[in-house]
């Protein structure tokens, strides 16, 4: 399936070769103009005597000016752009992703399994007086439905204690929040701050603070009585901070998005060097913040791998998941991180840079060659020394053109990242 993604996009045209083409559409019938006024000009001027040299200069300018080197400048970079990406475990899955990238000025990254390795674990479980096994049960019976990263941290730990889940009569996903189940009568909730608020319960600061310090925060409770509060730590990865850090000096400005609470957000932050971060944030919020980027100016990219990141992710010019994320984030992305090391972002923004120079570069000598070449090819300098370019001269220097291109392009796999 990445063999045939990596194939399809290396197949997809680039903004700019979409430019390309339409040049190319003007730029036949004009040369055809220039062979058929190339050979009148010879005959209006040196008369039929110079018939001969006047065939064979029009025949020098179709072939010297046949746009091999200009179809060949874009597509050949893109090629070799697409493959380099996918040898260093970037997965682009178009070449409007691979050209877009050099614009972007605004990286937003989700927290957990993005900034975070993924793998959260319960570092304390603090329970109110009251709170049965039971109770545990039905905390676990409702994670082992959800599909959040935090609830598998809480399945594990709750299954450690040889508890068995409850049967619950119904249960609701709720966006951004948390989750809730109905038992016996009553409704269990468990979730952010945000879902505890909803169900107007009183949550005491002294309770949730010695717990957080980077830590993020679970509420556990029925209807409006708290259960517990559990605070479960995820890593920071350690490449992170190195990935923060390349990104500014590539002049990008950092933006951290989370559904955690402040102080975790504030802890996380402070810990990459990120300046610039949303706490308790969810999915229509996450989406707000980059139309409201978007809306600055700014080109953003939007990197995350959850279900709740969707909607971001759709939104934003530059969509980029993980290659741990979940389907829906991987779907909808441009890029994939093969190996969801975060260093691998800032080479994939160099290496958009190295290809859309090289296309420039590409187009540029293409355009130069033809430029020079027809009016040589035209005759333009027999009245100066006699020289009249052969076709069979003219056809070798438009392949020597076409193969300039070919190893340019091929010179872009040899540099570093």
């Amino acid at each position: 399936r990445i063999i045939r993604m990596v194939q399809e996009a290396q197949g997809s045209k680039a903004p700019v070769q979409r430019i390309v083409d339409k040049v190319t559409s003007v730029f036949v019938p004009v040369v055809l103009g220039i062979a058929l006024l190339t050979f009148v000009v010879w005959i209006a001027v040196g008369g039929m005597g110079y018939f001969f040299h006047g065939m064979l200069s029009a025949v020098s300018v179709l072939v010297i000016a046949c746009p091999c080197a200009l179809g060949l400048a874009t597509p050949t970079a893109l090629m070799v752009g697409i493959g380099k990406a996918a040898n260093h475990h970037i997965l682009i899955k178009d070449a409007l992703a691979l050209e877009q990238m050099r614009k972007v000025n605004a990286v937003v990254l989700d927290k957990t399994g993005t900034l975070t390795e993924g793998h959260p674990t319960v570092v304390e479980y603090s329970q109110k007086e009251g709170h049965d096994a039971l109770c545990k049960s039905i905390l676990l019976a409702a994670e082992m439905r959800s599909e959040h990263p935090l609830a598998e941290a809480i399945v594990n730990f709750l299954q450690k204690e040889q508890l068995s889940p409850v049967s619950p009569d119904g249960f609701e996903s709720i966006t951004g929040k948390g989750i809730k189940v109905h038992y016996a009568g009553r409704i269990y909730w468990v979730g952010s701050r945000k879902l505890a608020n909803d169900f107007r319960v009183d949550i005491p600061d002294t309770l949730s603070e010695p717990l957080s310090g980077g830590n993020s925060i679970v509420y556990f409770g029925r209807e409006n009585e708290l259960l517990a509060v559990i605070a479960v730590a995820d890593k920071v990865k350690p490449t992170s901070a190195e990935a923060v850090n390349q990104l500014k000096h590539q002049s990008i400005d950092i933006y951290m998005l989370t559904g955690d609470g402040e102080r975790t957000a504030s802890a996380v932050a402070g810990q990459l060097g990120i300046e610039h971060y949303v706490a308790e944030a969810l999915p229509d919020d996450k989406q707000a913040f980059i139309r409201k980027l978007q809306s600055q100016g700014k080109v953003v990219a939007m990197v995350g791998d959850g279900i709740n990141d969707s909607q971001a992710l759709a939104s934003a010019d530059v969509s980029i998941a993980p290659g741990r994320g979940t389907d829906i984030a991987m779907d909808v992305a441009m890029v994939t991180l093969m190996t969801s090391d975060l260093l691998l972002l800032p080479k994939a923004f160099k290496l958009s840079n190295q290809t859309v120079r090289l296309i420039h570069r590409n187009l540029f000598w293409a355009f130069i060659y033809n430029l020079i070449g027809i009016p040589i090819a035209a005759g333009v300098l027999f009245p100066v020394n006699g020289m009249l370019l052969n076709p069979m001269l003219a056809s070798a220097a438009m392949a020597f053109s076409s193969v300039s291109v070919v190893l340019s392009s091929l010179s872009l796999g040899r540099k570093k990242l």
